[in-house]
């Protein structure tokens, strides 16, 4: 385990490879698992309120829901965006094979650092690879191009903890006697 200030980091973030392709995935974190996307308090207004100007993207199903239930849940106290049926977030829709998600651009911080979660260790934040086999081909394709997870979550993570952070991270990736960053 690494730490960085008061972030600890699970040993499975530093030397893994992640490049998603929305073709070979097709939206799978959009449409698997039983509970949607973790969202954090201050994120849950800000959702609430431009619910109404994404569901014309959206299929009549979801709106349905959303105005039946509303885009989000509590579990465990704790937000998650609301899935249908125990599969596909509400925000999802398809177009041909693909999902899509009608707030990408405000999606929540925990979907933009995805595969990476945060876990509460100790009282701190856990940075935490969660492994999918529907992110197979995108560990692939990290590989492949050599693009460290940390990197495809590079925005997210400067954006949760700030650009020294980030930086410090990847120096101590850089200098570190496992040598993660080999590109």
């Amino acid at each position: 385990m690494l730490a960085i200030d008061d972030v600890l980091i699970d040993d499975g973030v530093p030397g893994a490879f992640f490049s998603c392709d929305l073709v070979l995935c097709k939206g799978a974190c959009c449409v698997e698992g039983e509970l949607g996307a973790p969202v954090l308090e201050e994120e849950a207004d800000s959702l609430r309120e431009i619910t109404g100007t994404v569901t014309e993207k959206l299929p009549e199903k979801n709106r349905r829901y959303i105005r039946r239930y509303g885009c989000l849940e509590i579990y465990q106290g704790n937000f998650y965006t609301r899935t249908i049926e125990g599969r596909e977030c509400v925000f999802a829709f398809r177009d041909k094979e693909i999902t899509f998600c009608a707030i990408e651009k405000r999606k929540p911080l925990s979907c933009r650092l995805f595969p990476i979660r945060i876990k509460k260790k100790f009282g701190l934040d856990y940075l935490v690879y969660e492994r999918h086999a529907m992110c197979r081909q995108a560990a692939k394709g990290g590989i492949d191009k050599s693009v460290l997870l940390v990197d495809y979550v590079a925005e997210a993570l400067i954006e949760c903890y700030g650009l020294t952070w980030y930086r410090r991270l990847k120096d101590l990736l850089a200098n570190s006697p496992m040598n993660y960053a080999r590109h």
